[in-house]
């Protein structure tokens, strides 16, 4: 199957540069599940952006939001990467507008945004549409890209592999040439033929037992780009989200990973103990509303250090309606779960979040492998450091996207024949896994996530690290093992991609010894400017 364009990835940045890349060439979009199964259709909170002056709060500007940026990436970002991104973001909601994006308004009859904060920013400069801006972004995408001439969906159907040039044996520069897909529906593997490959796969939360990410972010992208020799920095940057809805007692994936946006403490949301005390005074002046990581170390120390089972995010001091207006699809969620956060506090915890760290890229989302670009969560642009400030995620896979479109055509014009590739070799199968096989399958992907939890969570140690590394290796041998013994599934290749990513998590880790952003370590418990630079891992 040929394309100009081979894109991998639904959310906002594989959608947004479908859409752009369609004007100039056919594009091929694949994805694991349904279009909407994205990390970009969960986001709650909203997208972070200075708007011009007049519509942005009094005092607020570009250069703000670039040091809460870099204060909140604990000296790790890439600051030209950072001015570079958040300079653009203007045109990012221009365009998100003029697709159909309807962002709230303080009025009906007021041009004047409703603007949100959240932590770790020191103005209000985030947009939204109530608590399902994912969503609402998502869907005006979708429905474009759906109706857009050039553009051709490939739902249920698995990217195995990248295709390379050195893969095959050729000792000219490497270049990427497609990618192996598994149509679930039938179980053939297709050949994608590409020159421009486009990877757009989001984060590797359920690499973890807790997330708030869909079932489908198992670090597919990273571990494709790792396997084709792409380099890889800043892994053990794994973000905690501070506030997952806790509920024991419901079942379901939506029980165990709701998340309840950090927009709900930027309008006013109080951390509190389960004696009623608002205990992140203790930890910092910006107290609920501190960056991210210390939010999150924070909830983890009162939880350790009390026994409790959870903190209590407290809204019951809000006016009447405040969070059924304001917050109707959280309001609304909890009620089904028989809590009205009008008049009870939010058990929350915290649970794994966003992939700060990737396949090393630029601005312009170029990879080290040519032809191959990574942008939205998959990918290391600089921007997020050893932490991600709150809503400039959807932001950075929006201007990326738009930015990688005219480097590609820059380097790789439609116009201009690209070499000669060699032929493809068709799949190879081999036999389908017993019943009893699948089993063992289940338990290693349980086992992994455990481990992950338990030992490469939001407190760290030395001694942890080793455990898990050295049972990491063994389960990476174990998985090998089904990989090339059997016929492929998703469930086979999602453990795949789920032990190599975990691996790459465990041996950043290990290499950063101090305590930075998100990774924290009681051997290393602070921060050593002498590490001030990404993990960097490369293949070859």
């Amino acid at each position: 199957m040929k394309s100009d364009f081979l894109v991998i990835g639904t959310g906002i940045a594989g959608l947004s540069f479908a859409l752009r890349a369609a004007k100039h060439g056919t594009v091929s979009i694949i994805t694991k599940g349904k279009p909407m199964d994205s990390n970009t259709a969960w986001a709650q909170g909203g997208i972070a952006s200075v708007l011009p002056e007049g519509l942005c709060e009094q005092g607020d500007s570009v250069e703000s939001h670039v040091a809460d940026t870099l204060d909140a990436g604990a000296g790790l970002c890439d600051e030209l990467a950072v001015r570079t991104i958040l300079s653009e973001a203007g045109q990012t909601i221009e365009e998100l507008i003029s697709n159909g994006v309807d962002f709230d308004k303080e009025s009906p009859s007021d041009e004047a945004f409703s603007l949100g904060k959240e932590g770790g920013h020191s103005h209000r400069r985030i947009l939204h549409s109530k608590d399902t801006t994912g969503r609402e972004i998502a869907e005006s995408l979708l429905e474009t890209a759906q109706q857009t001439e050039n553009i051709s969906f490939y739902e249920q159907h698995f990217a195995i592999d990248l295709i390379t040039s050195r893969k095959l044996g050729m000792v000219s520069e490497d270049r990427v040439l497609g990618a192996y897909v598994l149509d679930e529906s039938t179980g053939k593997v297709h050949r994608f033929r590409s020159d421009r490959v486009i990877l757009a796969t989001g984060g590797c939360g359920k690499v973890y037992l807790y997330t708030t990410n869909p079932d489908g972010s198992t670090g597919d992208g990273v571990a494709m780009a790792w396997r084709a020799g792409a380099t890889i920095a800043n892994m053990e940057f794994v973000q905690f989200h501070p506030t997952c809805f806790y509920n024991p007692a419901a079942t379901g994936a939506k029980a165990r990973s709701f998340l309840v946006s950090e927009a709900v403490r930027g309008e006013g949301g109080i951390l509190r103990d389960e004696d009623g005390d608002e205990f992140m005074k203790k930890y910092d002046e910006r107290k609920s509303l501190a960056p991210r990581d210390i939010v999150a170390r924070a909830i983890d120390h009162e939880i350790k250090k009390t026994g409790a089972q959870c903190v209590y995010l407290d809204v019951t001091h809000k006016p009447e309606g405040f969070m059924q207006e304001r917050f109707p699809n959280i309001y609304n969620t909890l009620l089904e779960f028989g809590l009205d956060c009008e008049k009870t506090p939010i058990p929350v915890v915290p649970a794994a979040h966003y992939q700060c760290g990737g396949v090393v890229t630029d601005t312009d989302g170029r990879t080290d492998i040519r032809g191959l670009f990574a942008i939205g969560e998959v990918a290391c642009t600089g921007l997020h450091g050893a932490n991600r400030l709150a809503s400039n995620s959807l932001l950075e896979g929006h201007v990326v996207a738009r930015r990688s479109l005219e480097k590609m055509l820059s380097l790789h014009p439609l116009d201009k024949p690209s070499p000669e590739a060699p032929d493809i070799p068709a799949w190879e199968y081999a036999d389908t896994a017993p019943p009893d096989e699948l089993v063992v399958i289940y338990h290693n992907w349980d086992e992994i996530r455990r481990l992950m939890w338990d030992y490469v969570s939001i407190v760290r140690t030395t001694n942890r690290l080793d455990r898990a590394a050295n049972r990491l290796s063994n389960l990476r041998r174990e998985v090998r093992s089904f990989y090339w013994g059997h016929r492929v599934t998703s469930d086979i290749l999602e453990l795949r991609n789920l032990v190599a990513t975990a691996s790459l998590i465990v041996d950043c880790a290990l290499r950063r010894h101090e305590s930075r952003g998100i990774h924290y370590t009681l051997d290393f418990p602070q921060k050593d400017e002498r590490q001030n630079k990404p993990s960097i891992l490369r293949r070859f």
